[in-house]
C-alpha cells in the first residue's frame, strides 16, 4: 500500500489561502468541509492537517506531519529541528519595529533602554543583540499594535505587509528586521518512499514557479534584422521561427524572464520587431 504524506497547512488566513491555491494549481484535488481539520487528496498521496501556523513547525519536527507550509517568521521564531525544502514565494511580508508617529527617530540606538512589544521575541532579541541595543521585550500574542497606545510598551515589532494597520494605530515603521515568505518544511530523515512523493510534488511546484517567472512572447521580425533580434531572445534553447505570408518577415516565438521583460521589449522594438504579443504561461517544465 502506497504511503501518504501528511502536510500541515494554516487553517485560516492569507497563508492558508495561498497554500491551498498552490496545491490546487498543482492539479491536486482537496475536498474540504468548512471547519474540517483534516482532509485527503483524491488524486495524490497527500493528507492535509489544518492547524494554527505557530504550531506547524513543532508538528513537523515531531513527525506528526511530514511537511508543513509556514511563514519563515514562524519557522525561525520556533527554531524547531526541521528541513527547509523550498521557498514558495507567496505571503511575503516583513517583521518591523514601529514607534508612535509623533516620535523622532534617528536610528536603532534610539531604542536603547526602551520596551518593545512583540510576538517574535527570538527574532527581535537576536536583531537587538547584533546591533548592541538593550531593550525590555514584552512577549504578547495578538493586537500588538495597541501596546504603545495603552502604555504597555514604547514600540512594537510585528509583521507588516502594506503598513495600513500601523497607520490606523498612529504608528510608523522605523526598522525592517526580517523578510518572510511561505516555506515548505519537512521532518528530517523521511523514508525514501516519502521523499519520492515530495519529489513529485516539487516537480509540480517548480513547473508553476518557473511559469510565473517567465513570459511567452510572439512577434513579427523583419528578416534583415533577424540576427539582431535572435541575439536578444535566447529562449529556453532557441526561439521558434515560422514563415509568414509576407516573405520579408518571420514570426518568432520564445520565452523571456519576467525580470528582463520590459527592457527586452524596448530593445526588440528598437530592432524592428512588430506585433508583439505576450501570453501568460500556466506551467513550464524544463
Amino acid at each position: 500500500m502506497m504511503q501518504k504524506l501528511k502536510i500541515a497547512i494554516q487553517k485560516s488566513g492569507r497563508l492558508s489561502d495561498g497554500s491551498l491555491n498552490l496545491i490546487r494549481q498543482c492539479g491536486i484535488k482537496i475536498p474540504r468541509m468548512k471547519g474540517a481539520l483534516k482532509a485527503e487528496a483524491s488524486n495524490f498521496p497527500l493528507e492535509f492537517l489544518f492547524l494554527r501556523d505557530d504550531d506547524i513547525p513543532g508538528y513537523v519536527q515531531d513527525g506528526v506531519a511530514d511537511l508543513g507550509i509556514v511563514g519563515a517568521n514562524e519557522a525561525v521564531e520556533k527554531d524547531k529541528n526541521v528541513d527547509t525544502i523550498h521557498h514558495l514565494g507567496f505571503s511575503k511580508c516583513r517583521l518591523s519595529i514601529a514607534i508612535p508617529k509623533e516620535q523622532e527617530y534617528n536610528g536603532i540606538q534610539d531604542l536603547d533602554g526602551k520596551s518593545i512589544a512583540t510576538s517574535y521575541p527570538k527574532i527581535l532579541g537576536d536583531f537587538l543583540t547584533e546591533k548592541g541595543v538593550k531593550c525590555d521585550i514584552h512577549e504578547i500574542s495578538g493586537s500588538v499594535e495597541i501596546a504603545p497606545n495603552i502604555g504597555l510598551a514604547d514600540a512594537i515589532c510585528d509583521l507588516v505587509s502594506t503598513g495600513s494597520t500601523l497607520m490606523q494605530n498612529n504608528l510608523k515603521e522605523v526598522e525592517s528586521i526580517f523578510k518572510s515568505e511561505a516555506l515548505l518544511i519537512a521532518t528530517p530523515g523521511l523514508s525514501a518512499e516519502k521523499k519520492e512523493i515530495i519529489d513529485q510534488l516539487m516537480f509540480r511546484i517548480n513547473a508553476l514557479q518557473t511559469a510565473d517567472n517567465n513570459k511567452y512572447i510572439l512577434l513579427n521580425a523583419p528578416k534583415e534584422n533577424l540576427d539582431t533580434i535572435l541575439n536578444l531572445l535566447p529562449g529556453m534553447r532557441s526561439p521558434s521561427i515560422l514563415p509568414l505570408a509576407d516573405e520579408d518577415f518571420v514570426s518568432v516565438h520564445t520565452v523571456i524572464a519576467e525580470d528582463d521583460f520590459w527592457s527586452k521589449i524596448e530593445e526588440l522594438k528598437a530592432a524592428g520587431a512588430e506585433g508583439i504579443l505576450v501570453v501568460p504561461i500556466e506551467k513550464m517544465i524544463l
